[in-house]
């Protein structure tokens, strides 16, 4: 790999190896913290029970914290198409950045320079397919909103890292805020089905409030000058030109 790797381990893994072959998903997040440290500090403090497999400081260094084989703890509860808690299938890398709590900003130039760079390495040696590199908001929407609509998916998805529609903007902008009938959001609903969101709203939440947190979920990663929950035929859209490339 043409990447320096700092180590830096973490207690917080599964001490059971897993098979090459498990592991299928990339899951980025963002450390949602003020300062590299505090960031390696959590990540790798036995007391918080969470880590990641590789770490991005501002500058774009790479630490690893959990070697490939293990399974990190990055994913929590959390569910994509017919997978259920992503830990054991996923490597989880946490890019740092303060996050939406803490004036969210954009990721540096160095730091996605190393997303790419880790990131196509670990496509190359797991198989790992573009429609499997997600971010954590994706399969938990209802608990996070990292990396966030700063986040470079469209530059990625020019590299072959992740997916991205090919709608022209010109016909984003004419749709943007245009109103949908109740159908045209019950196709949209089952679009996000196809492209492997949870539609089916967890106990613990009313189903309204589960389908916006979802909506804005897909508009972080699809859609990332408007996050409002709100589906419009923007979103039915670009939720439909996904669902057709993926399945």
């Amino acid at each position: 790999m043409n990447i320096k790797l700092t180590l830096n381990y973490s207690p917080n893994f599964n001490p059971k190896k897993r098979k090459a072959s498990q592991i299928k998903f990339i899951i980025f997040h963002y450390t949602g913290m003020t300062t590299d440290s505090a960031s390696l500090n959590r990540l790798t403090n036995s007391q918080s029970k969470v880590s990641s497999h590789y770490l991005i400081k501002n500058n774009g260094e790479v630490v690893m914290m959990v070697p490939d084989l293990y399974i990190a703890w990055h994913a929590g509860k959390s569910y994509w198409k017919n997978f259920k808690s992503l830990n054991k299938n996923s490597i989880g890398i946490e890019i740092s950045n303060p996050g939406h709590n803490l004036r969210y900003k954009k990721f540096s130039k160095k730091q996605v320079q190393s997303i790419l760079k880790i990131s196509k390495f670990l496509i190359r040696k797991y198989k790992i397919k573009k429609k499997n590199i997600l971010g954590h908001s994706d399969i938990a929407p209802n608990r996070k909103k990292d990396p966030g609509e700063k986040f470079p998916w469209k530059f990625l998805s020019k590299h072959k890292i992740g997916f991205w529609h090919n709608l022209s903007t010109k016909v984003l902008k004419e749709n943007r805020k245009k109103k949908i009938n109740i159908l045209g959001k019950k196709n949209f609903y089952n679009n996000l089905s196809k492209i492997g969101y949870l539609i089916k709203s967890p106990k613990e939440i009313k189903k309204d409030k589960y389908l916006n947190l979802v909506s804005k979920a897909f508009q972080r990663r699809f859609r990332q000058e408007l996050i409002n929950g709100e589906i419009d035929q923007e979103c039915l859209l670009i939720s439909h030109n996904l669902a057709k490339k993926l399945n």
